[in-house]
């Protein structure tokens, strides 16, 4: 029987990448306390580890307020970039990520990766992933006008697929990724990894939640990634 044209439609395997592919959260949390710090900020290691996911601006925002954030946003993202890229040439893949990319592009998925991160730390990510071969297009901060919690990311990345959002999971590990998921109309698949409580993402649109890439690959023919027409 030739195929439908729902079964030739792309599907799209949207994935963030910091503390989602690669164990990077913690590394930002503490390049961010240092930043703040500096600049005359005392700021809990927890509150920020909560704000890890949104771009560099919105991140000094919700820490600091708008106010704060249009004076000194843009010397603390400086100061972040430099203490955060001490670690590039160390960044770790967490268990499985490059295996369960080449898995879901080997199964027909158009995986895309959608991110704040950018240039040169975009190329560490990569390069830590090892997996560029599975890999099909970027939305990164480059990119984009919004960050999450906004849609436009994830949006982006299913332009690049060419696939629709009710064909499309994303996977992420923060609040800020399930709700921009979540308003892009896609199914949602949260990862603990990142550390965020399984409360928190469930309330902020996960649809379902595996402890990390090597969970969700072991469990992937059961999951919203799993074959389907």
């Amino acid at each position: 029987m030739p195929p439908t044209d729902a079964e030739d439609a792309a599907r799209a395997a949207v994935f963030d990448v910091d503390g989602t592919l690669v164990d990077t959260n913690y590394l930002h949390v503490a390049a961010w306390w240092e930043a703040l710090r500096q600049a005359g900020h005392d700021v809990p290691s927890q509150a920020i580890h909560r704000a890890i996911g949104l771009g560099s601006s919105d991140l000094v925002a919700h820490l600091l307020g708008a106010d704060r954030a249009r004076e000194e946003a843009e010397a603390l993202s400086a100061a972040h970039k430099t203490l955060y890229g001490q670690y590039f040439g160390r960044l770790k893949a967490l268990p499985e990520a490059g295996r369960l990319l080449r898995r879901l592009a080997d199964d027909g998925w158009k995986v895309v990766l959608a991110t704040s991160a950018g240039g040169q730390e975009l190329s560490a990510l990569r390069t830590a992933l090892d997996a560029d071969e599975a890999i099909s297009g970027m939305a990164s901060a480059d990119d984009v006008s919004q960050g999450k919690p906004a849609p436009e990311p994830v949006e982006q990345a299913l332009e690049l697929a060419g696939a629709t959002a009710e064909r499309s999971v994303f996977v992420g590990d923060t609040v800020w990724d399930m709700r921009a998921g979540s308003r892009a109309g896609v199914t949602c698949v949260g990862l603990l990894c990142g550390g965020i409580p399984r409360e928190d993402l469930d309330k902020a649109g996960a649809d379902v939640l595996y402890d990390g890439p090597d969970a969700l690959l072991a469990s992937l023919s059961r999951s919203p990634l799993g074959r389907r027409p």
